[in-house]
């Protein structure tokens, strides 16, 4: 066979194997779209007046996970808005930042083998924000069920006994208790527990493929956030989500009173309250 030939038969093969790759992940997005979206009013205007009440309240908050991409952006949206008179990370080692405006944070370091002998770090907070997450490729099965379903559990069951009557769970696009997909059902599972331990305000975010260049990055994550942040270039959000959306919402969404106790906001819902707090 002659090299023009071999090639244009390998060119022929990969564009075969592009356009069925191409039908099934459109099979999959349509499977997986998201439900009608919430309706979010614009915020904006009234952001500053919502802040400056929320800030009199003089209310206290810890976050889970502030070592973690979303976490950081979260505890970062946090100090920016100065809505909070206390803000306390929760974790299993000491962090280190070098700007002034972290200064006055309080850092509970704890075993999360033992979190029973940690429930002081627990007492005393209003809101409890969790990015507290691993991955099966990471830590093993075993691993991420012990870290994304045991720690985030315990954590809240010790939050709740602690007084906080609200909580903010960062989980995942799909997450479903009864399906056959280990990350999904376990994601399903701990929503629906945590739920049952009755706050005050419950908020469940699901985001899809988080769009951010991650500190520790495998080269199977690195395409498929490529690859989905070209659909989102393209106009399609229905699978993936910018990871500063992710964290504006969650501190947008604390603002806000629902009628509902329990919300869950699929990952177009959480673009859209980004998008409506936007200044």
């Amino acid at each position: 066979m002659s090299v023009v030939k071999l090639v244009c038969t390998t060119l022929g093969k990969a564009t075969g194997l592009l356009a069925v790759l191409f039908v099934v992940i459109a099979a999959i997005i349509q499977y997986f779209d998201d439900p009608d979206p919430v309706k979010f009013t614009s915020m904006a205007e009234d952001m500053k007046t919502l802040e400056e009440n929320f800030r009199q309240q003089n209310k206290s908050c810890f976050i889970l996970g502030a070592s973690g991409e979303t976490g950081r952006l979260v505890l970062k949206e946090l100090l920016e808005r100065n809505i909070f008179s206390k803000i306390t990370l929760i974790g299993r080692r000491q962090l280190t930042f070098e700007d002034k405006a972290y200064e006055n944070l309080v850092q509970e370091v704890v075993d999360f083998e033992k979190l029973d002998d940690h429930a002081a770090a627990f007492q005393g907070h209003d809101v409890g924000y969790c990015c507290l997450g691993t991955t099966r490729a990471k830590a093993g099965a075993d691993g991420f069920v012990r870290v994304d379903h045991d720690y985030v559990l315990k954590s809240a069951e010790l939050a709740k006994a602690g007084g906080c009557t609200q909580f903010h769970l960062e989980s995942s696009r799909g997450a479903d208790k009864n399906s056959g997909f280990l990350y999904l059902k376990v994601k399903g599972q701990v929503e629906a527990e945590i739920e049952a331990l009755g706050f005050d305000r419950y908020a469940i975010y699901r985001p899809g493929v988080l769009l951010v260049d991650r500190q520790e990055s495998r080269p199977g994550e690195w395409m498929a956030r490529k690859f989905f942040g070209a659909l989102t270039a393209l106009g399609s959000t229905s699978m993936s989500i910018p990871i500063q959306a992710v964290a504006r919402a969650m501190v947008s969404n604390t603002l806000r009173q629902p009628e509902q106790k329990t919300e869950i906001l699929e990952n177009q819902d959480v673009i859209n309250l980004g998008k409506s707090a936007e200044k």
